[in-house]
Order: structure tokens, then C-alpha cells, then sequence
């Protein structure tokens, strides 16, 4: 003979009266609700669990860990946008490109040196010198219509403004060149 092992009749289950507990409707160990559904607390090791209070901590803080890094094609499209904005701010408060365009340019030189990624550090003094040159392009004098008249005008406003465009190249280098360096004496230290 075999024996069932079923406790209650087949069909759905009765509700329990109002204020009965849960305990009462679902057959089972006498164990409160809230140990049924609690999460289990997960032990770490004191040297895990440390680093994970500093990093909390830190984050709690404001300081979320190292700075966002930009890749190659956000260095690109950064310097582009920033030149294009400067120029433009120029060519309205002044009429055409003068020094706020040189200085602007030396700020966004020096900002996509500091922001690049390291894997992509040639980017930064690669980028600055194209959106210079799209910049006089865009916002440059009026010349001659047609292809070689705006090619001799790009080519006047580079000799104009070589001055900042190679200074403003120049520190990009530089800060990459520092950067690229300080990382390889980093990774030498790490390896030996």
C-alpha cells in the first residue's frame, strides 16, 4: 500500500481569518517572516573587508576614485567643440580672432593633455593643431570664394597665428611627454 504524503486536500487553499498570522496559512517549521525572506550576511576576510570600508568611505566623501580619462575620439571631439566655441565667442565679442582665441586654445591644449587616457596620450597634441585649423577655417576673415581662396586664407591665419598655435602644441607635448614617462617609471618599479 502506498501511503500519501499530502497534509491537505487537493483543491485551492483556505484564507485565514483576518489578523491570523502567516504562520497559521502556510504549514511549515515555526519560524518568524522575517528570517524566512532575510538575506544571509556575507562574512569577508578583515583585509577584504577593510579595503571595502576605505573605498565606501572614500566615495562617501565626494572623491570617487581617479578622474574620467578621455579616449582618443572624446580628446578629438573635445578639442574640436571647445576651438570652435572660443572661436566663435572671439569672432563675436571682437570682430575677428585675437588673443581670447590664443588663450582659449592654450587652455583646451593644456586640458586634453591632462584628461587623456594613457593609452591614448597622442592623441591630445595630434587633435589640438586640427581643431586649430578647422576653428580659423570656420571663423576665420572673409576671402575670395572658392577652394584657393580659402585655402590661402587658412594658410595666412596659421602664419598669423603660429605663435599660439605652436606654444599651445608645444605644452601638449610636453604635459604627454611627462605623463608617458611617469607611468613608465611606475610600471619599472612595479616589475623589479
Amino acid at each position: 500500500m502506498e501511503q500519501s504524503i499530502r497534509t491537505q486536500p487537493p483543491g485551492p487553499r483556505r484564507r485565514p481569518p483576518a489578523g491570523a498570522g502567516e504562520a497559521a496559512a502556510v504549514p511549515g517549521p515555526a519560524t518568524p517572516p522575517d528570517a524566512r525572506t532575510a538575506v544571509p550576511k556575507l562574512r569577508l576576510p578583515p583585509p577584504l573587508r577593510a579595503k571595502l570600508q576605505a573605498r565606501l568611505r572614500a566615495r562617501t566623501k565626494g572623491r570617487s576614485g581617479p578622474p574620467a580619462r578621455l579616449t582618443a575620439v572624446g580628446t578629438g571631439v573635445l578639442a574640436l567643440v571647445g576651438a570652435l566655441a572660443v572661436a566663435a565667442v572671439d569672432r563675436l565679442l571682437f570682430g575677428g580672432l585675437g588673443w581670447l582665441f590664443g588663450l582659449g586654445y592654450l587652455v583646451l591644449c593644456f586640458q586634453l593633455a591632462v584628461r587623456v587616457r594613457l593609452a591614448d596620450l597622442p592623441a591630445a597634441p595630434i587633435s589640438g593643431p586640427i581643431a586649430f585649423a578647422l576653428a580659423l577655417l570656420c571663423f576665420g576673415p572673409a576671402s575670395v570664394p572658392g577652394v584657393t581662396g580659402q585655402v590661402v586664407a587658412l594658410a595666412s591665419g596659421l602664419a598669423l597665428r603660429a605663435g599660439w598655435l605652436f606654444t599651445g602644441t608645444g605644452l601638449a607635448v610636453l604635459i604627454v611627454a611627462a605623463r608617458f614617462l611617469a607611468q613608465r617609471r611606475i610600471r619599472r618599479s612595479r616589475s623589479s
